[in-house]
């Protein structure tokens, strides 16, 4: 990907906690106790029910935008602790076991992003997509990859981090 790619980091929001323990110790004043039961249980339903009708009304009750025609592969989990930063548009599929985080705990702060993930784009089984990124339309994202910045629409990206592919084709 180029250098012009903007980085997820310039679409997250830092949250501050305070010194001593690291900031998970502190989640319970980011979020509501029982809003995250709420989202554990209905994602833990999702993540085990063959069902892409029900997966994608489930995902909505608890604000997670779903477009027309999504599928969510077994065991996919899309973020328990903010669902609703998570965007996936029309025809979109989430891989077996992919993960789509938009948080990360870390020592001194917390962070938030949210994530697009484009039209008729692919996260492949197993990959996991972090906060503030965008899979652009039609993007590919390879199984067991960590996608750590934008992936433009079209692209094919594998790896951990994930980086673009080349096309291959011969002269």
């Amino acid at each position: 990907m180029s250098d012009d790619t903007p980085h997820r980091h310039e679409r997250i929001a830092r949250h501050p906690t305070p010194g001593g323990l690291n900031s998970l110790q502190y989640w319970t004043t980011a979020r509501s106790p029982l809003r995250v039961a709420l989202n554990y249980v209905v994602i833990w339903l999702v993540r085990i029910n063959p069902s892409l009708r029900l997966k994608n009304w489930l995902l909505r009750r608890i604000g997670v935008t779903v477009g027309r025609g999504v599928s969510w592969g077994l065991e996919s989990t899309p973020d328990v602790f903010w669902p609703d930063l998570i965007t996936v548009e029309d025809h979109a599929i989430i891989g077996y076991d992919a993960t789509i985080l938009c948080h990360e705990f870390l020592q001194d702060e917390y962070r938030t992003g949210e994530v697009v993930v484009g039209e008729r784009a692919m996260i492949g089984a197993g990959a996991v997509v972090l906060p503030g990124v965008e899979i652009g339309a039609g993007a590919q994202v390879a199984a067991n990859s960590l996608v750590t910045r934008d992936v433009p629409p079209g692209a094919t990206v594998a790896g951990v981090p994930a980086t673009e592919m080349s096309s291959g084709s011969p002269e």
